[in-house]
């Protein structure tokens, strides 16, 4: 693009930004980018040559990526042209739609007796590679598993289905957790549904619980806050009961309301109540004292660790990044998930980006992407850490960070 091409089409975006009545910060946040970049955008400063970059600036404005750029490719050479896609995408196809279409209409018997063991080790494949952050191939399994499971809630003889459909709903929460963390909250928010209403057919009353922590989760994404406490604070209040009697209190309820009470403090960070989201944590690291370890309840990772971890990412969200520094740095997470890792880590980077510790967060957040690559890659916030980082650094960004910058696409 020439001087010219990038002055026509920053003023386009700028046209088309005040037409919708958004000021600059306001489309900014819509779009997951800072002020500043887009600033640069609407001045000519900042080329915009990406076709992925392209469609999101086209899909939050309601036009098409001609319409923005007249000379961006079509057809065949814009697939091309195209990054490699979402590894989610195929999982997204799976809940587009009625599940098991072919059952409905069967004219037959039942069919097959589905094999609950191998059903099962599915399932459990399905976790791991969903703690690992390995979408490309967790998208594969579910492509694989998900119509089975739907399936077999449906053939299964009554006395198996039960299990069925509780393995159905693990295999859900598996898919909202990984929406979540790739940011396509609309669909967790169907995934968690779905594993709610399995999980009801299935008769463990816990895991309705596990599914209303995904779906609140799945709110704070579309930054519904409102809807995320309802869900996360309704839930919690009624496990409090149950937890409250000791004839019936087992781990696997202390850790799900020790989970919620990470949700709602999730909640009140993003929303600045600086007291609630601390009260929160604090209830949260009660619970988990009382379980006394790391555990694995509904593939959650409640425990002390993982308490901690979460107080990082509070601390940061609420611009305490000494006190995240002091509480991360001090932690041994190894024996975690890949995932978990990965978020302490980020948050650790994000922190020292805060105090403009330029080398540590650098080393913290290549840590993240070494064990996560997606998660720095799809995270807003990390992105504006990286691209502040660039920002104070200037010309004498570190190579390092330069790349960094490139991957992540928050060049400055």
């Amino acid at each position: 693009m020439t001087d010219d091409d990038r002055r026509a089409f920053g003023a386009r975006i700028a046209g088309l930004r005040a037409e919708r009545g958004m000021t600059q910060k306001q489309f900014a946040a819509e779009i997951g980018r800072t002020p500043s970049w887009l600033s640069q955008v609407e001045r000519g400063v900042q080329p915009v040559n990406r076709l992925d970059v392209l469609r999101l600036l086209g899909d939050a404005l309601g036009v098409s990526v001609q319409d923005l750029r007249p000379d961006a490719p079509q057809g065949s050479e814009a697939r091309a042209q195209d990054p490699a896609p979402n590894d989610l995408d195929q999982a997204r196809l799976l809940i587009s739609g009625h599940p098991a279409l072919d059952v409905v209409l069967a004219t037959e018997g039942p069919g097959e007796t589905p094999d609950l063991a191998d059903l099962s080790s599915d399932v459990d494949s399905i976790w791991r590679s969903a703690h690992g952050d390995r979408f490309a191939e967790l998208s594969a399994e579910l492509g694989r598993s998900l119509p089975r499971l739907e399936r077999a809630t449906r053939t299964a003889a009554a006395k198996d289905r039960p299990e069925v459909y509780a393995l159905l709903a693990r295999a859900y929460h598996a898919l909202s957790a990984a929406f979540v963390r790739q940011n396509e909250a609309d669909a967790a928010w169907v995934a968690a549904d779905r594993s709610i209403s399995a999980a009801e057919r299935s008769g463990r009353a816990l895991d309705v619980f596990a599914g209303i922590f995904r779906l609140a989760h799945a709110f704070v994404r579309l930054k519904r806050y409102d809807q995320a406490e309802h869900a996360a604070r309704s839930a919690a209040n009624v496990l409090r009961r149950h937890t409250d009697d000791p004839e019936r209190v087992t781990e696997e309820a202390l850790s799900l309301l020790g989970a919620l009470h990470l949700v709602l403090a999730l909640v009140y960070a993003r929303s600045e109540d600086r007291s609630g989201a601390r009260k929160e944590v604090e209830c949260a690291r009660r619970i988990a004292r009382q379980l006394a370890s790391d555990r694995n309840d509904f593939d959650l990772e409640f425990g002390p660790t993982n308490v901690e971890i979460q107080a990082v990412s509070v601390a940061v969200d609420l611009g305490d990044a000494g006190e995240a520094v002091h509480i991360g740095e001090a932690l041994d997470a190894s024996h975690l998930s890949a995932e978990r890792q990965a978020r302490l880590a980020m948050d650790l980077g994000r922190a020292h980006a805060q105090l403009r510790h330029g080398g540590e967060a650098l080393r913290w957040f290549l840590r993240a992407e070494e064990l996560s690559p997606e998660m720095v890659q799809s995270h807003v916030a990390a992105r504006a850490a990286v691209r502040d980082l660039m920002l104070v650094a200037g010309r004498s960004a570190p190579v390092e960070l330069k790349r960094l910058a490139e991957r992540t696409d928050a060049m400055a």
